[in-house]
């Protein structure tokens, strides 16, 4: 497993691989910060952290790159990978709810809270727009990253927190 730290408008973040995937991107300060990783190589050059990287840089300058560019590895329960392939449904500049998610998976009795527990422990941000859910009312609601992070993301996307899809 292999990592490297960039700079970022919202700190620094770190890259994981296997090495040909991306496994994990994660913020500084964020909740479940690197919580299934561990035992890295630091490793700056790695094709992947390029990538990465340069579609990072590309996404802070508005440029709305596609997701799909980066090859992911998704560790998970099914139900985790489950949710977070419909998180990678929401359109740039666009957001859901965690209801709208829980009728989207057509699961009998999935509740608002493991969906959150879902969303919340997404590996890779940004990538995948855990940003994007919010609550029901329009409330920005819980981030593993935090609300002023969430808020800015959202801003630079120049979300209409109203329009849902």
């Amino acid at each position: 497993m292999y990592q490297k730290t960039i700079s970022s408008p919202i700190g620094n973040i770190t890259l994981t691989s296997d090495g040909k995937y991306l496994t994990g991107l994660f913020i500084e300060g964020q909740k479940y910060f690197l919580y299934h990783q561990n035992n890295f190589v630091e490793n700056k050059n790695l094709d992947i952290f390029i990538k990465v990287e340069d579609w990072l840089t590309r996404y802070f300058a508005k440029e709305n790159p596609n997701p799909k560019e980066i090859p992911m590895k998704l560790q998970g329960t099914d139900f985790q990978k489950l949710v977070w392939q419909q998180l990678q449904k929401i359109p740039y500049g666009k957001t859901t709810t965690y209801k709208d998610i829980g009728k989207s998976i057509k699961k009998d009795m999935v509740s608002f809270q493991s969906i959150g527990n879902a969303v919340g422990h997404n590996p890779i941000s940004i990538i995948i727009p855990c940003h994007r859910v919010i609550g029901s009312n329009g409330s920005l609601t819980g981030y593993a990253a935090g609300l002023k992070t969430k808020a800015y993301l959202l801003k630079l996307e120049d979300t209409n927190r109203n329009s849902k899809e």
